[in-house]
């Protein structure tokens, strides 16, 4: 109904010629603006809503006071089964920094839960096999537990803007007696932060919308197979502009696979794109300043590389 609604929009309202990269610009603009705008604030939402059940006590101690890594590996299990794309699991992000969790196992969530989900599992399992899903799902794990032990170690903390992560009032002694006033507590959470990032989606967004209207897929192929030994670093590269679900990206790493390309070159082009995205880094500006942003893409995207190389010499034992 969405994606009938925005080409309406694009074809009806604005005349765009259809078939057109203009066209096709808009209708990736128009649709994910509303999509993702909608999606964040029910998270939000949700996430709020949730929160008055469970007491920032609590969460802090869950994932707070754990030896070395522990805190990692727990946030970062939890983010692999959370259906969660890059953008949508900011909310939950926000909430651990709200709930005064250290930074570098907040950012274990944010890395792991748009790279595993259930979903991806299903659909890796029909195309490429339990044993390389069961590695891609132990590897996006180590990924977001390396990436979050090295952003915790750097002590970054300066860099985030506390007016996004500040709690007003005590929520640990704050007492709901009604079902209404839980909802109320996630609603005005919602609005109050969807108020502060609007501008930032849709900026993101924007640029996605163009890299995705006028950069044709033979274009990044192309890119991607005259690499040579650099085509993981390529591939990653290229895919972290981009904004796909990684449940979306799926079938892309497999026609990418089956034209010739290496399993972790391919795979490394999928983790790029769901890890990371344009949109993301500009909705965590709000959150967070630039030293730390390009602290986070540049762990990340040198783990995905790093683990790229890994699936590339072990496609040897698993194909």
């Amino acid at each position: 109904m969405l994606e009938e609604f925005s080409s309406w929009i694009v074809l009806s309202i604005l005349n765009i010629e259809k078939g057109t990269r203009l066209e096709s610009t808009l209708n990736f603009f128009i649709y994910d603006s509303i999509k993702i705008l909608l999606l964040l604030f029910v998270m939000i939402a949700i996430v709020g809503y949730l929160r008055t059940y469970i007491s920032e006590k609590k969460i802090r101690q869950l994932l707070s006071g754990k030896k070395q890594g522990i805190g990692n590996i727990i946030a970062a299990i939890m983010g692999a089964i959370t259906p969660f794309c890059s953008c949508s699991s900011i909310p939950v992000f926000l909430s651990f920094m709200k709930a005064k969790i250290p930074l570098g196992v907040s950012f274990s969530f944010l890395v792991t839960s748009p790279l595993v989900n259930e979903y991806v599992a299903i659909i890796m399992l029909g195309f490429f096999g339990w044993k390389i899903t069961a590695l891609y799902i132990i590897s996006g794990i180590l990924i977001g537990v390396f990436s979050g032990i090295v952003i915790g170690k750097l002590g970054l903390e300066k860099h985030i803007v506390q007016d996004m992560i500040e709690t007003k009032g005590n929520n640990d002694e704050k007492i709901f007696s009604t079902q209404k006033e839980r909802i109320d507590t996630g609603l005005k959470e919602a609005t109050t932060i969807i108020k502060s990032i609007w501008m930032w989606v849709f900026v993101g967004i924007g640029i996605a919308a163009g890299i995705h209207g006028y950069i044709p897929e033979e274009t990044v192929i192309s890119l991607i197979q005259t690499g040579g030994i650099f085509s993981v670093p390529i591939a990653t590269l290229i895919g972290v502009p981009l904004y796909a679900n990684c449940a979306a990206v799926v079938p892309i790493a497999v026609v990418l696979f089956e034209k010739g390309f290496p399993l972790g070159t391919a795979l490394a082009f999928m983790m790029g794109t769901a890890a990371l995205s344009i949109p993301e880094a500009i909705i965590l500006r709000r959150a967070m300043k630039l030293p730390l942003i390009v602290a986070f893409f540049t762990i990340v995207t040198i783990s995905i590389i790093l683990t790229g190389y890994t699936f590339n010499f072990l496609a040897m034992f698993l194909i």
